[in-house]
């Protein structure tokens, strides 16, 4: 039996809406209650009507989250005419992004003016606001995006939650993995924003590790569970791997690794023996608690 004390937590699918083989993975997880959230891209290729039906009747019948993974990134192309900079018609590549929102290149109207068309497109197909919002790539956490995203949900939901990816484990446990080190760092002052506008965000996060590795992701799901808080966020990438993912993502293989981990019969012995459970969207609890004014 676990000694540990029972938390509660969101474990939310990344990239719903980047091909029809990472939606049908997500789905499978939602319907057999594996994950409790899911973030939508409405920039991707497969969010047609039919897939945004398909997640509606899944999400509804497990109280899963649906949430808008708000896209600022290459491949992909915005949805306002007027969007830039861009490369070849598409979002700019992540590093590019990183380095321009750095050195303040951006507009940051120009990106809050596409984040509010994503927020409106998601509300257009999916009937309302989404649950929470978050960001591909982590893009939300960047300097000015920060700005513009916090703005653009405080405006058009403010009921919604924001996903920091700030860590909680002693700066010891933290020091030996730079991907999850630099979101750190970027989700402090991402934090004082939201706190300052009012909205809510997720308490603690796990989930970032080195997609370009194989890896054992059994080993890494326990590492990310451990010490993480009642309420936190482990984000995840399930999918099945198909031609447009392919086209679009050099992550694939290892989708298919998570999807068939989280949806066999050792990852709810690995939550029990954590003990831990899934939040649900209409629980009394079913977001993060709102955040502290003295949040350092």
């Amino acid at each position: 039996m676990s000694e540990t004390a029972p938390r509660r937590i969101w474990l939310c699918a990344d990239d719903y809406g980047i091909s029809p083989g990472v939606n049908r993975a997500i789905r499978d997880l939602i319907a057999n209650r594996r994950i409790n959230a899911t973030s939508v891209m409405m920039v991707g290729p497969a969010i047609d009507r039919a897939e945004v039906e398909a997640l509606q009747e899944v999400a509804t019948a497990a109280d899963c989250a649906i949430g808008l993974h708000a896209t600022l990134t290459a491949p992909f192309s915005p949805l306002t005419m007027h969007y830039h900079p861009l490369h070849g018609g598409i979002f700019l590549p992540l590093g590019r992004k990183l380095r321009g929102s750095l050195l303040r290149r951006h507009d940051r109207a120009i990106i809050a003016t596409e984040l509010t068309a994503q927020l409106e497109a998601f509300a257009e197909r999916f009937g309302r606001m989404p649950d929470y919002v978050d960001g591909h790539q982590h893009v939300q956490l960047f300097p000015q995006v920060r700005d513009a995203f916090v703005g653009a949900v405080k405006a058009l939901a403010p009921h919604a939650w924001v996903r920091q990816c700030g860590r909680s484990q002693p700066l010891a446990q933290r020091l030996g993995a730079p991907k999850a080190l630099l979101l750190d760092t970027l989700s402090g002052p991402f934090r004082k924003r939201a706190a300052h506008a009012g909205l809510a965000y997720n308490p603690g996060f796990a989930g970032a590790y080195d997609f370009a590795r194989e890896t054992d992701f059994e080993t890494l799901m326990a590492s990310f569970l451990d010490g993480l808080p009642d309420g936190g966020l482990v984000m995840c990438h399930p999918g099945f791997v198909d031609d447009l993912l392919i086209s679009l993502d050099p992550f694939t293989d290892q989708r298919a690794r998570e999807h068939d981990f989280l949806a066999g019969g050792r990852f709810p012995a690995l939550l029990a023996a954590h003990n831990v459970t899934l939040l649900r969207r209409s629980g009394k609890a079913s977001g993060p608690g709102a955040p502290s004014p003295t949040e350092n």
